[in-house]
């Protein structure tokens, strides 16, 4: 059966969001360093491990873990975007938890500034908005893909943060015949149903798609899940250490018009 539709992750798929957090932390850092004398690969690391504890205590917790948003996130987003009740306790939460993550962060190092780690909260989300990157053959590679198949963006997140990302690279959303994103649907990959929610926009059945993810246990797992094909775009040769395998692998975008030749001959 012909190709149809090609179903994209955002995050580290189209957008390099590992750097733009990696940036962000490091040029805050910088200022705490330069006030405190610490390290400032020490107080990223301890950041990061006490905004991850303190996520996970929250009971919002196992929504957050179903919606698909990361503690990292949480350390920039609002959370104004949602209909669910859950993203009103977020919105609640998000500045007291933006701070105690950077307070707990600093006084794991001896460092205790309750007036410090506020400015550091609040200049970590300016560092964060102003570094949307994108992958240098994002860009490309869809325009290549435009017109030929069906689009869509599938993304976990919360929709206003998801929403912001896409406001910062103006190119990108125009390329998609629809854009999916978890906290508007109401569970996040790996879910099947997400998928089978994502095939019906399109009206295309699980053989005429191809799921492209970064992610083996969210992209990769709900493509399987689902029937669908899956290619792993794994820029950093990352071990696959899951039970289940993608069906293609690849490094860079561009690859993708050889595995869709490929998917060609296999349907013919």
């Amino acid at each position: 059966m012909a190709l149809k539709a090609i179903l994209f992750d955002l995050d580290d798929t189209l957008l390099w969001d590992e750097r733009s957090v990696r940036e962000a932390f490091h040029e805050t850092c910088l200022i705490a360093a330069q006030e405190t004398g610490v390290k400032p690969e020490d107080l990223e690391e301890a950041v990061r491990n006490e905004a991850r504890n303190l996520y996970e205590s929250y009971e919002t917790f196992s929504f957050t873990k179903m919606i698909g948003i990361n503690p990292f996130e949480g350390l920039w987003a609002n959370f104004t975007g949602g209909d669910q009740p859950e993203f009103r306790q977020l919105e609640q939460l998000a500045p007291a938890y933006r701070k105690e993550s950077w307070r707990r962060g600093l006084l794991k190092l001896g460092v205790d500034r309750e007036d410090l780690a506020e400015r550091l909260a609040s200049q970590f989300g300016a560092e964060r908005r102003s570094r949307p990157h994108v992958y240098e053959e994002t860009l490309e590679t869809l325009s290549h893909l435009q017109g030929k198949f069906k689009l869509l963006l599938l993304t976990n997140g919360c929709p206003a943060l998801q929403q912001e990302k896409l406001n910062g690279v103006p190119e990108l959303a125009p390329f998609f015949d629809e854009i999916i994103i978890s906290g508007t649907f109401g569970k996040g990959k790996p879910d099947p149903s997400i998928f089978e929610h994502a095939l019906s926009k399109l009206g295309v059945k699980p053989e005429e798609s191809v799921m492209v993810g970064d992610k083996l246990t969210t992209d990769i797992r709900g493509a399987l899940s689902a029937g669908i094909k899956s290619v792993w775009i794994n820029r950093e040769n990352k071990v696959n250490n899951e039970s289940y395998v993608p069906d293609h692998q690849i490094k860079h975008l561009s690859e993708l018009e050889s595995i869709i030749a490929e998917f060609s001959i296999s349907a013919s």
